[in-house]
């Protein structure tokens, strides 16, 4: 096995081992971090991805096959991405050259292929690993098509990020995309035992160890690295590793989020579906966890102001108004003192009846718009601020809505014509839409009692002929 290969880290390769030194020489051997030194040597050595290399799951498969394919490994940092490419190159006998994608371009990757051609004049596979492929411009991944096409090299990218939002649809088809989870509590744990052997280290203790675990927040290269710092700042003599000297060590807890990614996305995807579906505790649980990744709270604050309109809605007005507050409380106070007020519109939304009514309606009618004619205005409503327009009709029998009884002018017609029995908006049995819906089924019954089929008109009884 190669020295190269990676059980965690999409790290680079170390450079090669400089040739031994004479005897006597004083030099002392290079220092390797824990995660380098726990590199698998061979596939069975790697820790999670069962879905992937399980018996009879597809990169086992490829590997006892020798069915080698090109392919997109997605997943989050410090779960075995590079790894996985370079036990591939081991395995296949190819040569595997690497592109960081943060610091390479269009150069890299013409010496890529030229090094590729070289290898196969010389009948040997060639791997290209892209690192961070997501942050290649679409001439650059479209680059490497031709020759994925032809089979010159098999193509291996990693990212972080969805492929199917930043890797090209081209490049993508031509790719298998293998989706690589955090490591869960099970092999985390297993891996803290496996680097207090490598250190000769203390052991942890069950409760440091599952602290460790959440620490790591999945990433394995994060967990081996906070293995390593404890051991080192362990005092001489300890039996154990407990919390306490695991806190010493690793300070103040700083969880992956990205806020940029797609994970920031899912979370508040999880936000926004726990308060609409009335969770005040799953609704509270996902808005601790963005103000812990440290998501602005204004933003939060701005998501909140949505969902009153979007979920509630008619429902409960008072939604609208209270995230309104909050945003501006928040805006008053900061940061920690705001957020309970943030806090308090989350359980507020994620409680209230909810309406989507509003928002459905206003999406049909905007789609309606967008792919209508543009009908025109009916005289009666037009405006008419100069004679030559009341000549020629507009605003001709308006009839002024308070002139009525109950300020409702029944049978009168507002919307173009042609459109005249359209309906957007249809409030649920909820909350306040339960009494707007029977406000509205009155209205419309007296509009029908008033349907006039021969078109009449009753004259303008206010003698306006404008707004």
């Amino acid at each position: 096995m190669s020295e190269n290969a990676s059980l965690f880290g999409d790290e680079p390769a170390p450079a090669p081992q400089a040739p031994s030194r004479p005897a006597g020489s004083a030099k002392a051997p290079a220092y390797q971090p824990l995660p380098e030194r726990l590199r698998p040597r061979h596939l069975d050595e790697v820790i999670g991805q069962r879905q992937l290399l399980g018996e009879g799951m597809p990169l086992r498969v490829a590997f006892e096959t020798g069915r080698l394919h090109s392919m997109i490994l997605w997943g989050p940092p410090g779960v075995g991405k590079t790894t996985l490419a370079r036990l591939l190159a081991l395995a296949f006998d190819a040569q595997f050259i690497s592109i960081s994608a943060v610091l390479g371009g269009v150069k890299e990757i013409r010496e890529a292929v030229e090094r590729a051609q070289v290898a196969a004049a010389q009948g040997r596979r060639t791997i290209v690993f892209v690192d961070e492929v997501h942050r290649f411009n679409k001439s650059q991944q479209d680059a490497f098509l031709p020759h994925v096409e032809s089979g010159l090299f098999t193509f291996i990218g990693a990212t972080t990020e969805n492929p199917s939002f930043e890797v090209n649809s081209a490049l993508l088809s031509r790719a298998s995309v293998h989706v690589l989870k955090s490591l869960d509590e099970e092999d985390l744990l297993a891996l803290v035992r496996r680097g207090e052997a490598a250190l000769g280290c203390p052991p942890f203790t069950q409760a440091a160890a599952k602290r460790l675990v959440a620490y790591a927040d999945g990433d394995a290269r994060r967990l081996l690295n906070a293995v390593e710092t404890a051991a080192q700042l362990a005092p001489p003599g300890l039996s154990s590793i407990d919390e306490t000297q695991l806190e010493r060590a690793l300070g103040e807890q700083l969880r992956r989020y990205d806020k940029g990614g797609e994970q920031f996305y899912d979370v508040i995807s999880a936000l926004h579906k726990s308060v609409r579906g009335s969770d005040p505790d799953g609704a509270l649980y996902w808005f601790c966890r963005m103000l812990d990744g440290g998501v602005d709270a204004r933003y939060i604050s701005r998501r909140l102001i949505r969902m009153a309109s979007e979920d509630i809605g008619l429902a409960d007005p008072r939604a609208l108004r209270i995230c309104l507050d909050a945003a501006d409380t928040y805006e008053r106070l900061g940061s920690p003192e705001g957020e309970l007020t943030l806090a308090q519109a989350v359980v507020y939304l994620a409680i209230a009846p909810k309406s989507n009514a509003v928002y459905t309606a206003y999406k049909a009618a905007r789609a309606l718009v967008k792919q209508d004619a543009s009908r025109p205005v009916p005289l009666h409503l037009r405006n008419a601020p100069t004679r030559l327009m009341k000549d020629l009709g507009y605003g001709h029998e308006y009839r002024y809505a308070h002139d009525f009884p109950g300020a409702f002018v029944a049978g009168e017609q507002y919307l173009p014509d042609g459109l005249e029995d359209q309906r957007f908006y249809e409030p649920v049995p909820r909350g306040l839409e339960i009494r707007i819906g029977d406000r509205l089924a009155e209205l419309r019954r007296l509009n029908a009692e008033a349907a006039d089929p021969a078109g009449d008109r009753t004259p303008d009884r206010s003698g306006r002929g404008e707004t």
